[in-house]
């Protein structure tokens, strides 16, 4: 277990502004990773494999895109006991994203409100840092999420895209796709029928054309958002299946308000993620099963605040589950707590 209590800390931090006590946070993990000083907040690692589009993980909890955006704290972040762990969003060139403020907590309801907009320092210095990690080498699984930039039109988006696949794809245990961030212009109009369609048909393609380069196939994941009725999840689902995508990352963050009306910030435009999102997304990973099928992967992500929900993920249909604002609220305690939990859940189901 870490040697500092994050409650210790946790004080501190929200007494910040929230991208301030966000970066401060990674520049201090940055700092610390692969020194003796990693002990402040590392984990024991709960071994609990579990074999998913061609990749062994070594157990089911993971760390959702988002947190780190360039890659700079991978190591720092897999000492906390992360099986897997996805860094991104990454666009092709270097972009600030959205005006400040643009993080915004909801404590009484643990939940965070952002509209960051893929703020990040581009492709090259994302694979950059990729490459300093040691995470890969010690069997530990790493994903890396890709976008468009803002002032790319959504009807040139594919290039933005193919542009990240090459990229990222030598670096890579998979590649998520992500076409659901509700915070640049018009992403999510690509989880539409044809727009999809041709988006992934894109990416097909060129993952072949990789795969034959590289000589490795990297499976490539799709995430999509919470905010879906039930036909549109059935033609993703299609779509996905079509197309040979490997999995889905089911949920991004909702635009959805009914959860926190009231609250402070409640109405800041952005996208929603913690507690307030756990029932919707796994609405969604039910309906993703029920049209994916049984063998289908699918890694569930929203509102994951303690063990409970993280099982509530496994029930509804995912076959591993991702934190992000939970792991703010909670602190690395949480990693461990999930992983001894569904390692427990799978020796009583045996």
């Amino acid at each position: 277990m870490s040697l500092l209590p994050y409650a210790l800390a946790r004080p501190f931090l929200f007494g910040l502004e929230p991208e301030t006590a966000h970066e401060l946070t990674l520049g201090s993990l940055e700092r610390m990773q692969r020194t003796p000083l990693q002990w402040a907040y590392r984990n024991g690692f709960v071994p609990d494999p579990i074999e998913l589009a061609g990749l062994r993980f070594p157990n089911r909890v993971g760390l959702a895109a988002g947190l780190d955006k360039n890659a700079r704290c991978i190591d720092a972040l897999g000492a906390m006991g992360f099986g897997f762990v996805e860094v991104g969003t990454v666009t092709p060139r270097a972009q600030p994203g959205n005006p400040r403020p643009r993080m915004f907590r909801l404590p009484d309801a643990n939940a965070l409100i952002n509209r960051l907009g893929f703020n990040n320092e581009g492709l090259d210095a994302f694979v950059a840092n990729v490459q300093r990690s040691s995470f890969r080498a010690q069997g530990r699984l790493l994903g890396l999420n890709i976008g468009k930039n803002a002032a790319t039109p959504i009807e040139d988006a594919t290039g933005d895209y193919l542009a990240c696949l090459e990229g990222v794809y030598p670096h890579a245990d998979y590649v998520t796709v992500n076409i659901s961030s509700p915070n640049t212009k018009n992403l999510r109009a690509l989880q539409g029928d044809e727009a999809l369609d041709a988006l992934l048909s894109a990416v097909a393609g060129r993952r072949e054309q990789l795969a034959a380069r590289h000589g490795r196939r990297v499976p490539v994941f799709v995430k999509i958002a919470p905010d879906l009725d039930a036909t549109q999840v059935e033609v993703i689902a299609a779509t996905l299946r079509r197309h040979a995508m490997d999995g889905v990352v089911a949920t991004n963050t909702t635009i959805a308000r009914d959860r926190v009306q009231g609250l402070a910030h409640a109405q800041e435009a952005g996208g929603l993620s913690g507690g307030p999102l756990l029932d919707a997304s796994n609405r969604v990973i039910a309906q993703l099963r029920a049209a994916l099928g049984s063998d289908f992967p699918i890694i569930g992500v929203g509102g994951v605040l303690g063990a409970a929900d993280a099982l509530s993920k496994l029930r509804a249909g995912a076959d591993v589950v991702q934190v992000y604002t939970g792991l703010i609220y909670r602190g690395p305690a949480l990693v461990d707590e999930i992983a001894r939990a569904f390692k427990l859940d799978a020796a009583t189901r045996r």
